[in-house]
């Protein structure tokens, strides 16, 4: 139900030449290899004969995306991973450790000023990645309910992981918005999410069964408690998370949705010296945006309860 057709490749080789960075797929059956170049930045699929034999080889668990700075473009890799458990046979891994690789093989076109921003966005990065709570599967689709999963399409089925996932979930949706518009080097991205899992096998009256609690960020509007606050005018509330409690027993399962977020409209709540600063609800846009809260949030959760709680 939950597996997509399409899965992401779960072993690869990275191999690194002054020219290119060739990704192996090492799975069972696979010949595909992705070939960056670090010059254009064209991204194809090529074969491994192609591979030169003086490349510089190492084992890595995903590809994270492409992102351009100062120094110009930049390829992220999960270079540690960490098994979470599984369930419904499908391996979830917490990603520990990551690495960027510079395409440009040095760095003189540079100024000094842009060598110090360039260095100071790097920093940036790496401080992101340092944070706690990176989860992905290469077979399962974390980024859904099993609800939402249950009434899906056939054609969404055979969707890749890339193509299927929600976006709110997906904290590395923009690093890979080169690989989602070529289909055919979909199956080396890792769509990574952002939040908390963990899985035990409980018993209650000699009854066993597992039960597994995913806390799913939204990547839109996160940040500190009081910087941001409401909605955007797309509807999306600042620090939304979706948690789902999973009990699968005797082959059967349940789901239980909980999601929080600010208040959804436009205001604004920032601290000063005041134990609880006073919040600021903005006059000069048009509320309206409010009602596009609940459809964009709930669509095809089916009866749901909304409540309010204090600021």
């Amino acid at each position: 139900m939950a597996a997509a057709a399409g899965g992401a490749y779960a072993n690869l080789k990275l191999h690194i030449t002054p020219e290119k960075f060739y990704v192996e797929a090492c799975d069972d059956g696979a010949n595909d290899v992705l070939a960056i170049d670090r010059v254009s930045t064209e991204v194809t699929l090529t074969v491994k004969k192609d591979i030169p034999p003086s490349a510089v080889t190492r084992q890595i668990y995903g590809i994270l995306g492409t992102i351009r700075l100062v120094a110009g473009s930049y390829l992220i890799v999960i270079t540690k991973k960490r098994k979470v458990g599984e369930f419904f046979s499908h391996a979830v891994w917490k990603a520990v450790d990551f690495d960027i690789l510079s395409y440009k093989k040095t760095m003189l076109h540079l100024t000094d000023i842009q060598l110090q921003d360039n260095k100071a966005f790097l920093a940036m990065i790496s401080h992101v990645l340092s944070v706690d709570g990176f989860y992905f599967s290469t077979t399962y689709d974390l980024t859904h309910t099993l609800q939402r999963l249950a009434n899906t399409s056939p054609e969404f089925q055979e969707m890749s992981l890339l193509e299927r996932a929600d976006p709110r979930f997906v904290w590395n949706g923009h690093l890979l918005r080169e690989f989602a518009a070529q289909p055919e080097i979909h199956r080396f991205a890792t769509p990574v999410m952002h939040g908390f899992i963990t899985m035990y096998s409980c018993s209650i009256n000699g009854k066993y069964f597992d039960w597994i609690l995913i806390s799913r960020r939204s990547c839109f509007r996160a940040g500190v408690r009081y910087y941001v606050r409401g909605i955007d005018s797309e509807g999306h509330a600042a620090n939304f998370v979706e948690t789902e409690q999973i009990v699968h027993y005797n082959g059967s399962k349940a789901s239980f949705v909980q999601t929080r977020g600010s208040i959804p409209f436009f205001w604004s709540q920032r601290p000063n010296l005041k134990y609880k600063p006073k919040p600021q609800i903005s006059k000069s846009v048009n509320h309206v945006c409010s009602c596009f809260y609940f459809p964009l949030f709930f669509d095809g959760m089916g009866y749901y309860v909304a409540w309010s709680m204090s600021f």
